[in-house]
């Protein structure tokens, strides 16, 4: 068989891209996008992503170059992830609530040659912008005008080149989309959230995209034509590789700018909903709410960003939800550790099936290897449940790197072929794992290192907590003790105190894990998508001081 060898027609660089192409086959006459009272099928968004794709090439956008994106999730947004790649540049998704200086130096590292903003965006581009070094030039600036916005203003700023309609309308429709030379080409360049330290800039590549949306779609069933809603932001891991999945199987997206439980309630009834993502807070806030009733017709939800507390699960499932649950970084690009269902669990009371599928579970079917390892001997941990080790993975679904800091690539991308996740989690008997915290959020108390998560899941089942994060506080005498955040449900007649928190825990965790320090907040500090900025409240309590100036027992 030596002479048998790659060829061009069986060695084709792999993309999501060609889902689109597809779908305006297969799907064309069918709803792709639906936004408040616009509507477009899978034949005119293939139309209108090439005629983008035709004008960025016509403006000088080039194969490799940045062009980024400030944008919620609306029709726009979706269709410049197939666009912005189909004229050979790279996707830049920038969170739409980042602070000006912040996009200001985002734009600057990747060199970005033309950004598209949403209308409501505009001063924080704009003053993005004006903090531009002398030296660097400013990317071309493009309006995404929503007609359907309220209170908008009809008039463009001068500083906009044109409107993404105009460039939509004016571009060709038979346009033949720039196919990448190489699958290991980049197609998207995502930030990281920032909830650990300054972000990172990930680069994936085609060939990842690819094999990351076929998995999705694969681990969480997903059939074709779905109702897809889209709570989860598309600027958040390229909506964990969603975007490019809808097309693969026809599914109609429902976009929506802004949400809260009842605009999602609502948008479940009116459009038939079946499938959508969001991180845990999105659950807590759908069980939380005075519009909670039991639904019609069950959904799917897939939740992952931060370990899912048990009791949330079990609130959201009571309602008629069924949760998948999943791990991943923007370093996966979506979800790489899945917690596989097995039907015998179906007999198990919604307590313990909540318990098991808070676990993040194993490893998807495109992922080589995924392992627990111990940090110093770099060998597997104990199918214990208990033994603490960081997360490691290899796979295709694996990230180029970051871009411009090889430094930081070479720390998690080692020698010995594994990619370093920083997560730090525990191997189950039957080979499940879970997270239990960042390797920075891990608490050492007395030299006993304890979990942020195990005492959160347990904070979240007592009935007055909304949210709930825990984190470390200095201590003279312990080094560290954990000192609870939480912030409190709203319709509470008797708020409880600190030291009924405490002892509530004290009843359910060993003495050492009973958080020392209870902090109430109306909201804890979060990102876009959901995750608590632990880096903001260890700040306020390394601020607030040693928790025993004196000798103190727990």
């Amino acid at each position: 068989m030596e002479e048998l060898k790659s060829r061009p027609a069986n060695s084709s660089p792999l993309t999501p891209l060609g889902f689109l192409d597809r779908a305006a086959t297969v799907y064309g006459d069918c709803t792709s996008i639906i936004y408040n009272n616009t509507s477009y099928t899978w034949s005119e968004t293939h139309r209108r992503c090439l005629q983008l794709a035709s004008s960025l090439s016509s403006t000088g956008i080039k194969t490799g170059h940045v062009v980024s994106v400030l944008a919620p999730n609306i029709p726009a947004m979706y269709e410049l992830h197939f666009a912005v790649p189909m004229s050979g540049a790279v996707l830049n998704s920038i969170n739409t609530r980042l602070d000006a200086r912040t996009v200001s130096v985002l734009l600057c590292h990747s060199e970005s040659k033309l950004l598209f903003v949403d209308t409501l965006s505009q001063s924080l581009a704009l003053q993005a912008i004006s903090l531009f070094p002398p030296n660097e030039n400013p990317p071309l600036l493009v309006l995404i005008k929503d007609d359907e916005d309220d209170g908008v203003s009809s008039t463009i700023d001068s500083r906009f080149c044109c409107t993404y309609e105009s460039l939509v309308q004016k571009g060709n429709p038979g346009f033949k989309w720039i196919r990448p030379e190489s699958e290991w080409n980049p197609i998207v360049l995502n930030y990281t959230s920032g909830t650990t330290s300054s972000p990172k800039g990930v680069v994936h590549c085609h060939r990842a995209v690819f094999t990351n949306t076929v998995d999705s779609l694969i681990h969480w069933e997903v059939p074709k034509q779905p109702v897809y809603l889209w709570t989860l932001p598309m600027f958040h891991a390229n909506g964990w590789s969603f975007t490019w999945g809808m097309a693969a199987v026809g599914g109609t997206n429902i976009c929506v700018r802004k949400f809260d439980a009842r605009i999602i309630y609502s948008l479940i009834r009116k459009h038939g909903v079946t499938h959508m993502c969001g991180a845990p807070v999105v659950l807590n806030m759908l069980t939380n709410s005075p519009e909670t009733k039991p639904l019609q017709n069950p959904v799917q939800i897939l939740t992952a960003g931060a370990p899912p507390p048990a009791a949330v699960l079990y609130r959201t499932e009571s309602l008629g939800f069924i949760v998948s649950h999943g791990y991943g970084l923007t370093e996966t690009g979506g979800l790489v550790v899945s917690c596989a269902w097995k039907r015998e669990w179906n007999k198990f009371p919604l307590a313990e099936r909540a318990r098991l599928k808070a676990r993040q579970g194993v490893r998807t079917l495109t992922v080589t290897e995924a392992d627990i390892v111990d940090p110093e001997s770099g060998l597997s941990v104990k199918r214990d449940g208990s033994s603490l080790g960081e997360i490691v993975l290899r796979g295709p679904c694996i990230m180029l790197g970051y871009l411009k800091d090889p430094n930081a690539t070479s720390k998690c991308l080692k020698e010995d072929g594994w990619f370093y996740t920083g997560d730090v989690g525990v191997i189950h008997p039957d080979g499940y794992m879970e997270i239990k915290d960042r390797s920075k959020d891990v608490i050492i108390s007395g030299g006993e290192n304890l979990s942020s998560v195990e005492v959160e899941s347990i904070l979240y089942t007592h009935p007055a907590i909304n949210e709930a994060a825990v984190v470390a506080r200095p201590d003279e005498y312990w080094g560290e003790t954990p000192c609870a955040f939480v912030s409190l449900k709203a319709e509470l007649t008797r708020k409880p105190s600190e030291i009924e928190i405490m002892e509530y825990c004290r009843a359910k965790l060993p003495h050492y894990m009973v958080p020392k320090t209870v902090v109430f907040k109306d909201e804890l500090p979060k990102t876009s998508t959901g995750k608590i900025l632990k880096f903001v409240l260890r700040e306020i309590a390394k601020g607030m001081g040693s928790s025993s100036p004196r000798v103190s027992r727990m």
